[in-house]
């Protein structure tokens, strides 16, 4: 049975006969989806671009042996999805950066993190997929399946659960396709679908309950990123520790420290973000369906603030129950500059 269309066909047997506009047509309204998938699974947005790469050079080379008994999308999909197992046993991991805090003396963390490799994917690169709504076997909302705490707990399953859950309950494919997409069986699919949700749900239930975020773009987001805004600007530390949630969390990778609760957050900050009077500008952006900034240090004497890299937050009702803290190394996925005037 054929499930590629004639279109589709046409397309193939142009890129077969090494016409290589033909197979860009073919796979350019995958390659966006492609990428978040390769995300998803390695945590890393290098590390997808990278492997996103591999699965079209192996697609290109494997064109022949394209037989159409699936679409193209679900055998590209497969392509990428044992390129990312091939990466994640390979463990390919860069290494955890040196930090230097200036002689300051921070507070003892409340835990090491266990996921240091862990990038932000920026919101743009989200807006520009195609239509890709999910199957029907799917079983998280887009907003869901893109956002730090969850890409977080798919980094901590085994990479064969990992794939399986994404498979079946982020993209929605029946049992029988992650099966064949993984040369596995449907049984075993099913048996690593059932250690991975259940592995989920524990690390879910572990985390402190929370009241949904606010809706993008809406009055209670704008006001709270205005009250963030002023405070940064102000160096108001009580400010900013009077929008967090009890019990906050700050993550900083590649690093491995974590910060839990108001108080010791507070602490954190003192010491390393705003000692010495500082005051920063703040750039709004979005990250993993997440409010985002571009964090500016400002320097009064040259009227220029200087980047002190991205945060990304987790918001739970009217405050802020998270912050993820990456360095400036992300921010050029963002359109963000590692200077701006300070207006």
């Amino acid at each position: 049975m054929n499930n590629v269309d004639g279109a589709a066909m046409d397309l193939i047997t142009r890129a077969r006969a090494g016409d290589g506009e033909a197979f860009r047509r073919l796979i350019e309204p995958y390659q966006r989806e492609l990428q978040v998938h390769c995300y998803r699974m390695l945590g890393s947005v290098a590390d997808a671009e990278d492997v996103l790469q591999e699965t079209l050079l192996a697609a290109w080379q494997g064109l022949a042996g394209f037989e159409g008994r699936a679409s193209v999308r679900t055998w590209l999909y497969r392509i990428a999805t044992n390129r990312c197992l091939n990466a994640l046993r390979s463990a390919r991991r860069r290494p955890q950066a040196d930090w230097d805090p200036g002689g300051v003396q921070l507070p003892p963390p409340s835990r090491l993190g266990e996921v240091t490799w862990l990038e932000p994917y920026p919101d743009a690169l989200l807006a520009d997929r195609a239509d890709t709504a999910p199957g029907p076997e799917a079983c998280y909302e887009a907003t869901e399946a893109i956002s730090l705490a969850f890409i977080t707990a798919l980094q901590l399953l085994p990479p064969r659960q990992r794939a399986v859950l994404v498979l079946r309950d982020v993209l929605g494919f029946h049992a029988s396709e992650a099966a064949q997409m993984l040369d596995s069986t449907e049984e075993s699919v099913t048996s690593a679908l059932k250690r991975a949700r259940a592995a989920v749900q524990q690390r879910a239930a572990a985390e402190p309950g929370a009241d949904p975020p606010p809706p993008p773009g809406s009055a209670s987001e704008q006001e709270l990123v205005a009250k963030l805004t002023r405070a940064y600007a102000a160096g108001d530390l009580d400010g900013i520790i009077a929008l967090l949630t009890e019990d906050v969390r700050v993550a900083m990778p590649p690093l491995p420290l974590e910060y839990i609760g108001r108080e010791l957050v507070a602490r954190f900050l003192a010491a390393i973000g705003f000692a010495l009077g500082r005051t920063y500008r703040l750039v709004p952006t979005r990250a993993n369906g997440q409010l985002a900034f571009g964090v500016y240090l400002r320097d009064p004497g040259s009227g220029v603030a200087h980047a002190r890299g991205l945060q990304v937050l987790t918001l739970a009702g009217g405050r802020i129950s998270g912050i993820t803290r990456f360095s400036n190394d992300v921010l050029d996925r963002f359109g963000l500059p590692r200077t701006v005037a300070d207006a």
